[in-house]
């Protein structure tokens, strides 16, 4: 099969969805690479080092749309993009559809396209492999991104996330203990800073205190979180609701009652947030201040990590792209049940399960 990959063109994106490892190893399994050229530059991946794994290197996104039969990207494909796909192609990306414009879904339809949304591939398990290989790298940056909104010169509190013998440590609140939450408690917890981690499944909370030893957990509820919110330095949004659009659970209330310089990250964002105040930011200019607290809002704010992000989402997707490759878009849904759950359309019709 004829695979490819084409540079993101989202600002500041500097990820890739296939890197050289993987090209070889699909390059290995008899399949075709296209690579449009400088597609891995943000990453520090070089057109040479795709050459060396065997991969082609093809000039415009137009040639690897029309050379190839599935595409790997990582944000969601953009209409001109679209339109330069032949009917029928198959196309892997974080689609995020339930934020995402219509004309993108009919964009989809009347191109006859094949749309496999890497954030709703899902195991048996309930676990999403691909969403959790980048949600890892997501969890653990937001407390960096903290520690810096903190600062006196962001305008933040002026205090230390772990604090000093004699000195306090900040007050971290996360809501959600899934893969972002939990890399983010880790995180959190092993720079000193006190850390409750909200969930309302208690198997997440368990699963939590068993490997983030020193963290509190505390069942959702709403006056419970208002409480923690109030009190709080720092709070992450990390709730997923996997392919519809996540709820808030932080109240423009909740956050009008933080103190001045606290910050606020919401990692939700992706699929609309899940603190009320939250819009989107972009990394050029990735906060906004709302009633004295400090927002970080950007969706897909690992494109910041090029190249962590990229190994990471490339190795997650290369077990479903030699699937598709061996046996077809058809035979690899029928056969795959986790990618089957992953399928928005069929060329173009609604997968089963999703038609209403």
């Amino acid at each position: 099969m004829d695979i490819g990959v084409i540079r993101e063109r989202g600002a500041f994106d500097r990820r890739v969805a296939l890197t050289p490892p993987v090209a070889r190893r699909l390059a290995g399994a008899g399949h075709t690479v296209w690579v449009e050229t400088g597609a891995g530059d943000g990453a520090m991946f070089g057109d040479t080092e795709y050459i060396r794994a065997g991969a082609h290197i093809a000039y415009s996104p137009e040639e690897v749309l029309q050379r190839a039969e599935l595409v790997a990207k990582i944000g969601r494909p953009t209409l001109q993009e679209l339109a330069l796909c032949r009917p029928g192609m198959a196309l892997m990306a974080f689609y995020h559809l339930a934020v995402a414009d219509r004309a993108l879904v009919e964009a989809l339809t009347e191109r006859c396209l094949t749309a496999i949304g890497c954030e709703i591939i899902q195991q048996d398990t309930g676990r999403l492999p691909v969403l959790a290989a980048i949600s890892e790298i997501a969890g653990q940056m937001t407390v960096p991104i903290a520690a810096h909104l903190l600062r006196s010169s962001s305008g933040g509190r002026g205090i230390l996330l772990g604090g000093t013998p004699g000195v306090p440590p900040a007050r971290v609140v996360i809501l959600g203990a899934g893969a972002v939450g939990s890399a983010a408690a880790r995180t959190a917890v092993a720079t000193g800073a006190r850390v409750t981690a909200f969930d309302n499944e208690p198997s997440k909370l368990r699963r939590v205190m068993e490997h983030v030893r020193g963290v509190e957990t505390c069942l959702s509820d709403e006056d419970a979180i208002a409480e923690a919110v109030a009190g709080a330095d720092v709070a992450i949004g990390a709730i997923l609701v996997a392919g519809t659009r996540t709820p808030h659970v932080v109240t423009r209330a909740m956050v009008e009652s933080m103190k001045a310089g606290s910050a606020v990250i919401d990692v939700s964002i992706d699929q609309g947030g899940s603190i009320e105040t939250s819009r989107p930011t972009t990394l050029a200019e990735p906060t906004f201040v709302y009633k004295g607290v400090t927002h970080f809002c950007v969706p897909n704010f690992t494109a910041d990590l090029g190249r962590s992000s990229s190994v990471a989402i490339a190795q997650a997707m290369l077990p479903y792209l030699l699937e598709i490759a061996r046996a077809g878009v058809d035979g690899a849904v029928a056969g795959c049940a986790e990618l089957a759950r992953g399928v928005y359309t069929l060329r173009g019709l609604p997968a089963p399960g999703r038609r209403k």
